[in-house]
């Protein structure tokens, strides 16, 4: 018999790029609950107990508790939501950052999918700490692009609206008290000892993100120049279909939306011996939302980690 699947919260952003994902796939049967019972409880309990994978696209608070209405044993729980991100019941569901990630996604029950800002600063930041090439210690910044779809339906209304702000034409810098939800997953996954100082930054294009992370090489062990270090992260990536590195060090420019559509990562370094740059490049809602999702639904269930993907 074909997997059930039903996503809790279809009609966000985030859930309505996972339900374009699977409606065209035959290998699944997506449950979908009646539009005027979406926010029934005792409906959404009947449906997340008559499916074997579940997708919570969800507030915090409203994940914690589509969690805790799974009662039939077995049902495996995806959460796109903040919420259970440094939780060590749940894991981590990063399958590209190692074999060990791997393993817990595709033998648990309960997978967290990491945030889209996260995404690009674990895929640069953790692979060096995990080398032993950068100290848990280090003090580190990082800025991230993103497309207004980050922002889900109010901030895309908002960016449509014929009569808009001429503020929105501009990049805006935000989470400026250092607090945004991202952070404790990008400190607790890296291992690292203090958070990042970490500069989000929202653009007038839908989707597309870039995360970029500032080095000296003297802050890294064992390598002295930046041909070093991209061989070292493009061998560490270099079996996965959805992250790579970029073959040589860029020069130019990198536009922040040129992996929109796309579910893939890659990685580009720039700069020179002394001091560089490791840009993350993907879409926030590919493999920093949605796509990502998707291929943890894809490793849990059995399939090819990538069906139904854009890569």
């Amino acid at each position: 018999m074909k997997p059930v699947v039903y996503i809790d919260g279809k009609e966000g952003t985030t859930g309505l790029e996972i339900y374009e994902r699977l409606a065209g796939r035959n290998d699944i049967d997506l449950l979908l609950i009646d539009d005027e019972k979406r926010k029934d409880r005792e409906e959404r309990r009947k449906c997340i107990n008559s499916a074997d994978l579940v997708f919570l696209c969800l507030p915090d608070s409203a994940a914690i508790e589509a969690a805790g209405l799974v009662e039939k044993k077995g049902v495996k729980v995806i959460d796109a939501s903040t919420a259970h991100r440094t939780d060590p019941g749940w894991a981590y569901g990063f399958p590209e950052l190692g074999s060990d990630f791997e393993q817990r996604i595709r033998n648990g029950l309960r997978v967290a999918n990491p945030g889209c800002h996260a995404t690009g600063f674990i895929s640069i930041v953790y692979p060096l700490t995990k080398m032993g090439l950068l100290e848990r210690t280090a003090q580190l910044s990082a800025f991230s692009l993103t497309g207004y779809s980050g922002g889900g339906k109010k901030m895309i209304a908002e960016y449509s609206r014929s009569d808009r702000s001429p503020f929105l034409s501009s990049p805006a810098l935000y989470g400026l008290g250092q607090n945004h939800k991202h952070l404790p997953e990008m400190q607790k996954i890296c291992g690292l000892e203090t958070k990042p100082i970490f500069t989000p930054i929202v653009d007038d294009y839908f989707k597309g993100m870039a995360t970029t992370v500032p080095f000296r090489i003297s802050d890294l062990k064992g390598v002295s120049s930046l041909e070093e270090i991209h061989d070292r992260l493009y061998s560490y990536y270099e079996n996965s279909y959805v992250v790579s590195v970029s073959e040589k060090i860029a020069d130019g420019k990198i536009y922040s939306n040129a992996l929109a559509d796309s579910d893939r990562l890659e990685l580009i370094l720039a700069g020179n011996d002394e001091q560089f740059t490791i840009t993350a490049l993907f879409d926030n809602l590919g493999k920093g939302a949605s796509g990502a999702a998707v291929e943890n639904m894809n490793i849990m269930l059995g399939f090819e980690a990538t069906s139904g993907l854009n890569i």
